[in-house]
């Protein structure tokens, strides 16, 4: 009987039930494991062995927030710009043989006084000008990724054009538009560098 209904039957205690038995096939198989009928699991990392992650509370978010705002970001090369001008401008002044003297009298010895005033002049000089362009690369750069929406190497140096043109364009157009060229360039240099 079984032979006549086309289903094939391999066990003798199923021959008297209604139940069809198809026999399973590989492509299905294949559906339930890599095809469209797979299940969609959570990564979640407690599941995958790690550690698990709570979830954020408004206070964290709120945190996230404001460290990528582009305040923060220019406030925190400000800052990282003038402690690394100030150092910058103490060693260059460590270094250079002409700090401390009096150029109306080139022959007298400068003091330790007058060296160490002279140093913190050129570092606190140095410092200035290094946070200035670093929150203003930051600030520019930030507000370019906003604007675009997109996080790559032509924000650097749209940035770096914007920003070397603003300090250069004091001296006039021409130093503007070099200015502009090479801080782009250089901007370019450290992005490729760098990614």
């Amino acid at each position: 009987m079984a032979a006549s209904s086309g289903v094939s039957s391999t066990h003798g205690s199923d021959a008297g039930s209604n139940v069809d038995y198809q026999p399973i096939q590989y492509s299905m198989i294949l559906e339930h494991l890599i095809g469209d009928k797979r299940p969609v699991k959570d990564l979640n990392p407690a599941v995958m062995g790690g550690l698990p992650v709570p979830a954020k509370s408004d206070e964290q978010k709120m945190i996230e927030r404001g460290m990528e705002s582009c305040t923060f970001k220019a406030v925190l090369a400000c800052v990282g710009g003038f402690v690394l001008g100030g150092a910058f401008g103490v060693f260059t002044a460590g270094i250079d043989t002409n700090v401390g003297f009096d150029p109306k009298d080139p022959l007298k010895t400068p003091t330790a006084r007058e060296v160490l005033k002279d140093m913190g002049q050129r570092g606190m000089s140095y410092a200035k000008n290094f946070a200035i362009v670093g929150a203003m690369f930051s600030c520019t750069e930030c507000i370019i990724e906003s604007h675009r929406g997109k996080s790559d190497w032509k924000n650097a140096v749209y940035s770096g054009c914007v920003t070397g043109g603003a300090i250069g364009f004091r001296a006039g157009l021409k130093a503007g538009v070099l200015g502009c060229g090479g801080f782009a360039a250089f901007s370019a240099a450290i992005e490729y560098y760098l990614r």
